[in-house]
């Protein structure tokens, strides 16, 4: 490690940890425009999980100026996330964060988040030996002006999400939904339980499509506060369709459903994430009027 700097990995955070990881966030936004970590980090800070190590950075072992997390899937492969305070980069922190969470997840790779594709993190991983491998955008449109309709077929209906009648079932589609997708298909009773207790949860955005008596598609939406001069804007959370129900428009049907409930609030924007590969739900999201405004990328090394 640098001289000066100590690095502790651990399962799980104290209180005080956490506040300074997060001040460590706080930091990096301020000076970078977007932030470090995304809300699976935060929530493995608050709760933990049996698949996260937490690795902090201090200054003589006194205050966190690093922070690296990692979370490993069903065959030990981590995706990570690395910050250092802006005053102490180039220092050698980012890449000893790098390493350790290498260890961590060995022999599998490890794979790292960063935000925003910027110039600083792709020198970075070119230094680290890592390579790009995925590109998650960020799309918006404004929420003000013309939105079309949704249209549902006959057989099926549209209603909220009923908080500890539906958790199990929603689960149960959202991994079927998702099966293929590395962070939403993982999710478990635990892990709604944790963002239904956020203070952004309401079960009223959580739309959830019936035939039959069994879900077939979900549209969960999300408000971000405004904060710091910026005005609250809506968010398309995550929005899924069982594969006995594709080809029946329940996807676009579901978005326009969230897209008029988030306007019903004042919002004037509505973004949502995308995988870039995932050409025919971009083309979805591009009919229905959004843009790309950013770029999150996903570097590899072996």
């Amino acid at each position: 490690m640098t001289p000066g700097y100590d690095l502790t990995a651990t399962a799980a955070v104290s209180p005080d940890q956490r506040r300074q990881v997060l001040a460590v966030e706080r930091s990096a936004l301020d000076h970078d425009g977007v932030s470090p970590l995304d809300d699976a980090v935060r929530l493995d800070l608050e709760f933990g999980s049996d698949t996260g190590t937490h690795v902090l950075a201090t200054e003589s072992g006194a205050s966190v100026v690093g922070y690296a997390h990692v979370a490993r899937d069903d065959q030990g492969a981590g995706s990570g996330h690395v910050v250092v305070v802006p005053a102490h980069r180039r220092r050698g922190i980012g890449s000893a964060l790098l390493e350790r969470l290498a260890r961590e997840v060995a022999p599998q790779p490890l794979q790292v988040w960063a935000h925003g594709d910027s110039a600083a993190a792709r020198s970075l991983a070119r230094s680290s030996g890592f390579r790009r491998v995925r590109d998650l955008w960020q799309m918006r449109r404004p929420l003000r002006g013309p939105l079309a309709e949704p249209t549902y077929p006959a057989e099926v209906a549209v209603r909220a999400f009923r908080p500890g009648e539906d958790d199990e079932a929603w689960v149960a589609l959202n991994a079927t939904a998702f099966a293929e997708h590395p962070e939403q298909g993982r999710l478990t009773v635990d892990d709604l339980h944790h963002r239904m207790a956020q203070p952004w949860f309401e079960a009223a955005g959580l739309f959830l499509a019936e035939r039959d008596g069994d879900l077939v598609g979900f549209h969960w939406t999300k408000v971000h506060p405004a904060g710091d001069g910026e005005p609250a804007v809506g968010e398309v959370y995550a929005v899924g369709v069982h594969p006995s129900a594709q080809g029946l428009g329940l996807g676009k049907a579901l978005t326009l459903t969230g897209l008029h409930h988030l306007a019903a609030r004042g919002l004037g924007e509505v973004l949502l994430y995308v995988d870039a590969a995932n050409r025919p739900a971009v083309r979805v999201y591009e009919q229905l009027g959004f843009a790309r405004t950013a770029v999150d990328v996903m570097y590899q090394r072996p």
